[in-house]
């Protein structure tokens, strides 16, 4: 009987360790600066915000508005509210341009991107450094207006332009520092962008405020081109008042502040005066703000109390009143 040798036994075989798992992947190329965006985007998001941002250029613009017909609005007393509700035309332009450009911008970025994936490294480098020096020269020219604005005060674009080429500029710059570091240059830290980008930010928010004190301003000059839009006011008052105006007539009278019922003494005191040409620029704080009929360089604003003064109101009639038939 033949025996058997022992028996051999074999070892299996372990595949190959499967290193594809472990590599991580590859990230796609790309310039970086989307994230930036999202990142102000981040900010701009919430609506206490937004709110905040709509109120400050309201305020600004009512400022500017009172300011013309010699008021300091924050006499008047006007509410939050109505300092939101009155800044929709005062960033209008502003917030239609801004949209355009930033459509205009992610357009652009994406075919240069594409366009600089397949340029060599010495190509790549000397677009770069157009556009940096571009955004330094826009840079460079914002600080200068900037410092000469108390030189330039008679020239009013220099306090639009000064923020413009600072956020152009500013803008210009984080864009190619943040392209260096997407294509894998180490050069310029990541602080450098974030300042660069804010510097764009307040360019931006200044120049908006600058539009919005324009706007307001616009806005008096044409109401006060016409002011026969406003309410016609007939003012009786205690004692005389010198308006300065020639449009603003007045005669005496010597009526009671109201009839007395029977039995009881006349009331006091009594108003003597009475003042026509007057319309209604705005109340609140308890004070009446009257302008005369025709605004010139030489008139003014009366502020009279509630209190001293019985006032009339006269509205004016549409304009277009619908037809029968």
């Amino acid at each position: 009987m033949a025996r058997l040798g022992p028996r051999i036994r074999e070892k299996p075989v372990e595949p190959p360790p499967d290193t594809s798992a472990a590599a991580p992947a590859a990230p796609e190329p790309g310039l970086g600066f989307e994230k930036w965006m999202g990142f102000l985007s981040s900010f701009v998001a919430p609506l206490t915000l937004v709110t905040a941002l709509l109120f400050y250029f309201g305020y600004v613009s009512t400022r500017e508005f009172f300011r013309y017909f010699g008021i300091d609005v924050d006499i008047i007393g006007l509410s939050s509210q109505e300092f939101v509700m009155r800044s929709p035309g005062a960033l209008f332009i502003p917030v239609m341009v801004l949209l355009l450009l930033a459509a205009g911008f992610i357009v652009g970025h994406r075919v240069l991107r594409r366009w600089l994936a397949t340029q060599p490294v010495r190509t790549q480098r000397r677009v770069i450094g157009v556009v940096a020096w571009v955004g330094i020269g826009f840079l460079l020219a914002g600080l200068l207006l900037a410092f000469l604005i108390p030189v330039l005060g008679g020239w009013a674009y220099a306090q639009l332009l000064a923020p413009l080429s600072l956020a152009i500029g500013a803008g210009l710059a984080a864009y190619a520092a943040s392209t260096v570091r997407a294509l894998g240059g180490t050069g310029i830290g990541r602080s450098v962008v974030v300042l660069l980008v804010l510097v764009m930010v307040a360019g931006t928010f200044w120049s908006t405020a600058t539009i919005a004190q324009w706007w307001g301003l616009g806005q008096a000059r044409a109401l006060a081109s016409d002011l026969t839009t406003l309410p016609a006011v007939v003012l009786d008052t205690q004692e005389r008042l010198y308006p300065g105006n020639d449009d603003i007539t007045f005669r005496r009278l010597g009526d009671a502040a109201s009839d007395p019922a029977e039995g009881e003494a006349p009331p006091s005191p009594t108003y003597g005066y009475r003042y026509f040409g007057l319309r209604l620029l705005a109340q609140g704080g308890g004070r009446l703000y009257l302008v005369p009929d025709q605004w010139s360089p030489d008139a003014s604003t009366l502020v009279v109390p509630y209190d001293d003064v019985r006032v009339r109101f006269r509205f004016v009639p549409d304009e277009n009143p619908p037809t029968d038939g």
